[in-house]
């Protein structure tokens, strides 16, 4: 008589505790990626070794569980408990990750100096907090399908449906944490979310398998499918007669890995090419992630349907994937270049919601029919494993295995190798040539005429793959504009970033195509961003910056007497373009002994470190960026806090033409609270689009206008700069008409939210921010918006009622109420309102020093020779 645990097809009820399982597995490893990357920084390689680690523990609990599903007395009860496991080692997450965050930085100062022993301290973190949920979570398919399978020939029809369920609620699962949960609960609570559900999904499986084995004997359970009764006179699963293997075992398990390898690679690259061309937010990448993973779950669908095909024979049909997903792969670089227009940015003048549509369009143009057949394959090898006498659980579990074994490889080696070496379009077409070189090693598994023509074939289209002219897609290189002058290009492991002659003039560096790190031609302005803040401390010995761009703010530094400057910036691929191609504007930042680059993540990179410094800038960074909402966070400004020394200063600079009054707010309130005094400085006198600097000040101190002459004087004398008739007054004057107000003073952002990793309010506002500028919903801060907020920081506190100020003559308060009326003048003329504007210049040029009217830019007039 056959088990009692095992129905023909799984009900509704195992349908939907599967689905949550998915479900719960992809907002863990959304949440474990992000965690790890705050822990060991956000780079490619940290992210690749989470991965790499999750998928190790699916692959491994995915063959162990395997080879034991058939012990249970009740593979459901076993697949109850394994999901309540999940849910408890979960647990340990908070635990642990608190004591990796104080154990890291000790492990970095031991070993840090080995890449090889740094990298190997990462991983076993990790492996703690990754491996004992992961193993767990690799057992849940074979139990379920150990559960569910009753007879040979139902392994495909259960399997693949199984299948397609289980990656149908991991699809569900990347929308909800991209889209909802983290903005409404936090991240701390969506991980609780996904541990009761996990619970939840696991205390259901134990009392139904309660409840199964209790009717089992009584009468016959109905698939939602089939209704076809038990037939008590079929022999058990293990005794059933099977029909020969069609492929040879080994070839099955090439199939799957060769399968896992290419997929993992396809999404790498596709999740790449999609960084040109869209917004490159959490939601662009939930939408993407989402997209394939349905893709996946719908070729399990296909795959299902195939399987109940009593003919053509399961090889044929392999066969027949195996060619069609090549094809699809190979054209697929056309596609995208096309659906995109030429790579070119998406939903560019839309709003939220359209912005949305168009990308799922675009995605689902690009990735949809390709991913299906690509979903298709994997399933569909169940069918060829239904001739295998071992127990379901197995055939699954070493399935499991070796697709995900291939997985880790397949992502690693498009990540890190295809990428940097071959680009984007070519390495498309040799994951494509991988699914024929399968092709090829299936038809010779057996030599027979038919076979080995299709051998041939398939060999030929290997040669024509790798010979395809790929001119047509590359007469816009990836990473630029059709109007840039191309220097040089790279599409590294982290970003295709590019250096660029831009048609309006100066020599610049894009990543991805939209975004613009810095450029020679706003030379100055990118120095204000030194000049400004060092120019506010009497001793700016030692000097950290956040972000490094092209280097010319960092090389400003070298102006000055510092003895140390340590720059962190987070691409490779950009640190080694600016030492290339900036190296005239950069002051020698790389071969000054004073100055140390790592090619690391910023905030990872003064984490780990006991080093205290003077000043830590933290450069311009895009709010909206999916990563960058950390940059930004309460958490990273307590961090940045301790690495300060007792009258040291963290500057934020924001562009006030990314961010709207309700972002700004955040930013301003998180910072102020964390520093006792936090002021606000202009980078430029620009009419509409400006930066401006968050100054935290370690201990709260008056401005010393003094200390403002004496910097200014010592780099007039050292450098000898044309300007040498500049008086102190001149110099004061010069910095303090950037001057805008005090942020803890006014308490104008005391009612705003903060912004913290857990509830990372910037990450997920700034995006829909940026969308609904498009359509006038809202507004960034720019002309008119930008000058009410300096208004109301004047009238909520006036310069000569300002603590910070209070050390200033009446002169110099003249100086501060210039920058205020240049502002305005600036404005107001860029509007055309000329009458209003006059007004405000003459009262700039009345609160000015003669000789310094003209000179509106610190680093203009202190760095220029």
């Amino acid at each position: 008589m056959p088990h009692p645990d095992r129905p023909l097809v799984p009900n509704f009820l195992l349908l939907i505790l599967l689905f949550f399982s998915g479900f719960a597995a992809l907002v863990y490893q959304v949440l474990w990626v992000r965690e790890l990357g705050l822990l060991f920084g956000s780079t490619a390689q940290a992210a690749a070794l989470t991965i790499a680690i999750f998928f190790t523990g699916l692959a491994a609990g995915g063959w162990f569980w395997g080879h034991r599903a058939h012990q249970f007395a009740s593979s459901l009860r076993g697949f109850g408990w394994v999901e309540i496991g999940v849910a408890v080692t979960a647990l340990g997450h908070f635990v642990l990750v608190d004591a990796y965050h104080a154990l890291y930085p000790l492990l970095y100062a031991t070993v840090g100096h080995s890449v090889i022993l740094d990298t190997l301290a990462k991983a076993l973190i990790a492996a703690t907090l990754l491996l004992p949920a992961a193993f767990l979570m690799g057992g849940t398919l074979p139990l379920m399908v150990q559960h569910c399978v009753r007879y040979p020939d139902q392994l495909a029809r259960v399997g693949t449906r199984l299948y397609a369920v289980n990656t149908a609620g991991s699809a569900s699962g990347a929308l909800a944490t991209g889209f909802v949960l983290p903005l409404v609960l936090g991240f701390r609570h969506t991980y609780l979310l996904a541990i009761g559900i996990d619970f939840t999904v696991g205390l259901l499986a134990v009392l139904l398998s309660v409840f199964w084995v209790g009717q089992g004997k009584s009468q016959a359970i109905a698939s939602n499918v089939s209704q076809q009764p038990l037939q008590p006179d079929r022999p058990p699963l293990s005794q059933a007669r099977s029909p020969h293997l069609s492929l040879p075992l080994p070839l099955i398990w090439v199939t799957a890995f060769s399968s896992g390898f290419a997929t993992l690679g396809i999404e790498v690259i596709w999740t790449r090419l999609f960084s040109q061309v869209l917004q490159n937010s959490v939601y662009t990448y939930a939408l993407v992630l989402s997209t394939f993973l349905l893709a996946l779950s719908l070729g399990a669908t296909i795959a299902n349907a195939l399987a109940r095909l009593p003919r053509p024979a399961p090889l044929l049909i392999l066969s027949g994937l195996l060619l069609l997903v090549s094809s699809v792969t190979a054209v697929s670089p056309w596609l995208f270049y096309h659906s995109t227009d030429g790579l070119s940015y998406l939903g560019r003048d839309l709003g939220w919601g359209g912005y949305l549509l168009a990308i799922a369009r675009g995605a689902g143009l690009v990735m949809l029919l390709p991913g299906i057949v690509l979903g298709a394959v994997l399933p569909y090898l169940m069918r060829l494993l239904e001739a295998d006498p071992r127990q379901p659980s197995e055939r699954i579990g070493r399935l499991i295995a070796a697709d995900t074994t291939g997985a880790i490889l397949g992502s690693l080696t498009a990540g890190f190798l295809l990428l940097p070496t071959v680009g984007a379009w070519r390495s498309l077409l040799l994951l494509a040539g991988l699914y024929l070189v399968t092709l090829t090693a299936i038809a010779l598994s057996r030599f027979t005429v038919p076979r080995l023509i299709g051998a041939g074939l398939a060999v030929a289209m290997v040669i024509l793959l790798t010979g395809i002219n790929l001119e047509t897609l590359q007469a816009v290189p990836i990473g630029t504009r059709a109007s840039d002058r191309v220097v040089e290009v790279q599409e590294g492991s982290h970003a295709t970033v590019a250096v660029v002659d831009a048609a309006g003039g100066g020599r610049a560096i894009r990543v991805n195509t939209y975004y613009t790190l810095g450029s020679s031609r706003n030379l100055h302005l990118e120095q204000n961003q030194t000049v400004v803040p060092l120019m506010l401390h009497p001793k700016p010995d030692s000097v950290f910056y956040l972000g490094m761009g092209t280097g010319i703010t960092a090389g400003a530094a070298l102006a000055f007497p510092v003895e140390r400057v340590v720059v962190c910036e987070l691409l490779p691929e950009v640190v080694a373009l600016s030492q290339r191609h900036f190296t005239a504007w950069t002051r020698g930042l790389f071969e000054d002994e004073r100055v140390t680059v790592y090619a690391e993540d910023g905030r990872n990179c003064l984490s780990r470190s006991g080093d205290r410094y003077n000043m830590i800038i933290s450069d311009l960074f895009t709010p909206w960026e999916r990563g960058t909402g950390n940059l930004y966070t309460l958490e990273n400004y307590r961090m940045a806090k301790e690495r300060l020394e007792s009258d040291g200063m963290f500057v934020q600079w924001v562009p006030l033409y990314q961010v709207s009054q309700r972002e700004f707010g955040i930013i301003a309130r998180t910072m102020a609270e964390v520093f006792p005094q936090v002021v606000l400085w202009r980078g430029d006198l620009a009419p509409s689009r400006s930066i401006v600097a968050l100054v935290g000040q370690n201990q709260a101190q008056p401005l010393e206008p003094q200390v403002i002459a004496r910097q200014g004087r010592q780099l007039v004398n050292h450098l000898g700069v044309s300007d040498r008739a500049m008086t102190d007054d001149d110099l004061i004057a010069l910095l303090l008409r950037l001057y805008v107000g005090n942020i803890t003073a006014s308490g104008l952002f005391d009612d705003s939210p903060l912004n913290t990793d857990h509830y990372p309010l910037i990450e997920y506002l700034a995006p829909q921010t940026h969308r609904q500028v498009q359509t006038g919903a809202t507004r960034f801060l720019v002309g008119s918006e930008r000058e009410r907020l300096y208004e109301e920081l004047r009238a909520a506190v006036t310069p000569e009622a300002d603590p910070y100020l209070a050390n200033l003559t009446p002169t110099q308060y003249g100086a501060v109420a210039a920058g205020y009326h240049y502002s305005r003048y600036a404005q107001l003329s860029d509007q055309g309102n000329e009458v209003q504007a006059r007004s405000d210049l003459e009262k700039f040029q009345a609160l000015s020093p003669p000789d310094a009217v003209r000179n509106l830019s610190p680093a203009r007039v202190l760095l220029s020779r």
